[in-house]
């Protein structure tokens, strides 16, 4: 058998290796952060230092609260407002737990939120808190977060954005507060951060974490969380001869997606959503949704998984159950096509060769297809 192929790093990526030793060293120091003995204030200034790291290797001028991972910073942005939330229709799950009365904001058909639609919820409401996802976790389509932001301060708002996809890879956008997560880049689970532009946004309910997130601060998770971001700006990964700085792997990234378009098209396959929203350039390099018609996603999951090649139908959070995709269905893909959609997501471990194997694997099983249904 060939060796295996992981390509659902939008699940979760492999830790670095920077990442990995960060962790194990940081095992050694088994004193609580917030205790005032000296092994506590050791760990403190640890902790303090691992924040300082990853605020700089984000370029993030304001504050950064350590949490859990993205859910818990999307309930922490979301649930401590007195503010009317809005989000946009094809946000993660998590945004939805966090805030179960949010007005939906609809897309439009060049697949970002439709803007007449937000000015008029604005001008309708209260000053509002606005969480628009920067790079969709089932399809990769980046939303014009910097635009949508100011539309949103124009009216007294504040933007929240879920960067769970895109930092680490590309700039972060200028929101008020940004959600990140550090095993969807490398670094360990259970670790990410709430980026703040100012505390004040916030309610606070004591405890750790400036008093905004109660419960002992993971210290091991945010040395390795740092040590990964940093990683990611130098680009060094030892084993993967192939890797290359962040900015170099994304532009051979693009061109390996781009190369994919024409012989999946041609087989039968569309790359969702498709239509206008099908312009390659609003998509990331790093997640693609691609339909097989006549074959469920379930089914190309069983034969890819059989070929050594890891993929999913969505996001992790639901692609195990068989509801037809809600966020396809926000981005207009017909419910027969979103059955038959499955998710291919590449990371800093990905190779060209990797990818190569992934595109002859979808063109086997679609004429397989082919040639049963003729």
């Amino acid at each position: 058998m060939p060796e295996r192929i992981y390509l659902d790093h939008a699940a979760t990526t492999p830790i670095l290796p920077a990442a990995r030793a960060a962790v194990a060293e940081a095992m050694a120091r088994w004193a609580n952060p917030s205790s005032a003995h000296a092994e506590g204030r050791a760990a403190h200034a640890a902790l303090e230092e691992a924040r300082a790291r990853a605020k700089r290797a984000l370029r993030w001028r304001g504050e950064l609260i350590f949490t859990s991972g993205a859910s818990e910073a999307l309930a922490i942005a979301l649930g401590r407002s007195d503010r009317r939330v809005f989000a946009s229709a094809v946000e993660h799950d998590a945004v939805f737990r966090a805030a179960p009365d949010a007005l939906l904001l609809p897309i439009g058909a060049k697949a970002e939120v439709l803007r007449e639609a937000l000015d008029g919820a604005l001008r309708a409401s209260p000053p509002a808190l606005v969480a628009v996802q920067h790079v969709n976790s089932e399809t990769g389509v980046k939303q014009p977060v910097d635009a949508l932001a100011a539309q949103v301060r124009g009216h007294g708002g504040l933007l929240v954005s879920d960067c769970s996809q895109s930092a680490g890879k590309i700039p972060l956008p200028d929101a008020d507060m940004i959600v990140v997560s550090a095993h969807k880049l490398g670094g360990p689970p259970g670790i990410g951060a709430l980026l703040v532009r100012d505390l004040a946004m916030l309610r606070g309910v004591g405890g750790q974490e400036f008093g905004y997130r109660p419960g002992t601060q993971n210290l091991p998770g945010a040395l390795g969380f740092a040590a990964a971001l940093e990683q990611l700006r130098i680009g060094i990964f030892p084993g993967n001869p192939d890797a290359l700085p962040m900015v170099e792997w994304l532009a051979d990234m693009g061109e390996l997606l781009a190369d994919l378009e024409h012989p999946v098209g041609e087989a039968g396959g569309v790359f969702q959503p498709a239509g206008e929203a099908g312009e390659r350039a609003m998509f990331s390099a790093w997640i693609m949704a691609i339909a097989m018609p006549g074959v469920s996603a379930a089914a190309q999951l069983i034969r890819f998984d059989g070929a050594g090649i890891a993929l999913s139908a969505g996001s992790a959070c639901s692609s195990g159950s068989l509801k037809p995709s809600r966020a396809l269905r926000a981005f207009g893909v017909p419910e027969q096509e979103a059955a038959c959609t499955i998710r291919v997501s590449f990371g800093w471990s990905t190779t060209a060769d990797e990818i190569r194997r992934f595109l002859d694997t979808w063109l086997a099983i679609a004429a397989d297809a082919r040639t049963r249904a003729a």
